[in-house]
């Protein structure tokens, strides 16, 4: 969880000024569910993306 923190922090909030916290949390929203849940690759599933493995997982299922 840390690390995803820090990511955060590096990668969004010390180069953005946002105005309203409403910014904030609609910024801080997209940068998870976007980047970090669909396109971030994971250790834990191969080093791919969540999105790739559920590509694998359905083919596999269909296989």
């Amino acid at each position: 969880m840390e690390s995803v923190f820090g990511s955060l922090k590096n990668d969004l909030v010390r180069h953005t000024r946002f105005r309203t916290r409403q910014e904030a949390k609609s910024a801080l929203f997209e940068c998870i569910a976007i980047f970090h849940n669909r396109r971030r690759r994971h250790s834990s599933i191969g080093y791919r993306t969540p999105e790739q493995a559920r590509i694998d997982m359905a083919a596999a299922i269909a296989a």
